[in-house]
């Protein structure tokens, strides 16, 4: 990084892609990141063990020098799959690191914006910032519901001060750019969640260095089914296991990371949001095994590797 933001020559970014069973997506996911107008100097992809075409996408990139892949023996989840590539990132000599899902297609300047809105901030702010998040649409242009990041108090902060960022204290792991230093400082996101609330405990975590940002001029496309955000009200036998982790996930970061009273509020959420789907009393009972089991489950954070 030079006194006026990152240069292509001075910055060396990874790209990490994580996937599992998206070999429909994940080509066209592959050439937005390689068609960036400020390119990726690394793009790692973490398989987490698909089982369906992948490996066939996947070999198109092999001769791609830039492109590695990092195929595990067992599906880690999304947690999982986030903490090795930036693992691999940082071990790889990684200044920034990009990390998006399978189904997100980052629009030509993403990436660029990002690297020079995360600069401007932090000459702006007078301190270091922990990431950079992009603006992400749904498949119709609209918000993606999903992917909304919480804004600070005073959110508008650079936005006065004629950027086009705003100030934020969490988003989702759907295109967001960490520097090296949160890495080795903060370690690594929590891979035991498997999925659900990962991105948000991260985020959170690293706040605590100072605010986050979301730059307006970076966008991507999240392609997913449905945009919607995560409603308890949804619950049904066949997204269960989805909940389940939510539900345990985000009742130990309430209980061990912010008090015993955040994770009763959680509580009375989750149950007002369940008795308003009319969700059945026997996948209630499951959903309230697991608030209990997240009350027991506090995880630590890794860190990567440091190379010599």
């Amino acid at each position: 990084m030079t006194a006026d933001g990152p240069t292509d020559t001075a910055t060396n970014v990874a790209a990490v892609i994580v996937t599992y069973n998206r070999a429909d997506k994940l080509g066209t996911v592959l050439d937005h990141v390689l068609a960036q107008e400020r390119a990726p100097q690394q793009v790692i992809v973490v398989d987490n063990a698909s089982t369906d075409d992948t490996a066939k996408v996947l070999a198109a990139y092999a001769d791609r020098p830039t492109v590695s892949i990092e195929r595990l023996a067992e599906n880690t989840g999304g947690a999982g799959g986030f903490s090795r590539g930036m693992a691999l990132a940082y071990e790889r000599g990684a200044d920034f690191v990009w990390i998006m899902d399978d189904d997100c297609y980052a629009d030509p300047t993403a990436l660029g914006e990002l690297l020079d809105g995360h600069a401007a901030a932090e000459k702006s702010m007078g301190m270091r910032l922990p990431y950079a998040c992009s603006v992400v649409r749904w498949t119709d242009g609209d918000i993606c519901e999903m992917n909304n990041p919480e804004p600070t108090w005073d959110w508008g902060k650079l936005l006065v001060r004629g950027q086009s960022s705003v100030l934020v204290n969490s988003c989702s792991f759907v295109s967001v750019l960490f520097p090296r230093w949160v890495l080795g400082e903060f370690g690594l996101p929590l891979a035991e969640y498997f999925i659900w609330f990962d991105d948000q405990e991260y985020t959170r975590r690293i706040t605590k260095a100072g605010p986050g940002i979301q730059c307006l001029n970076s966008t991507v496309t999240h392609d997913l089914g449905v945009n919607r955000g995560v409603n308890f009200g949804d619950v049904n036998p066949g997204n269960m296991w989805k909940f389940e982790y939510g539900v345990r996930n985000e009742a130990s970061y309430r209980w061990h990371h912010e008090d015993p009273f955040a994770a009763m509020r959680f509580a009375q959420r989750l149950y007002r949001g369940l008795k308003a789907g009319r969700v059945s009393r026997r996948l209630r009972l499951r959903l309230a095994r697991k608030f209990l089991e997240g009350v027991r489950f506090d995880p630590k954070p890794s860190f990567p590797r440091t190379v010599l």
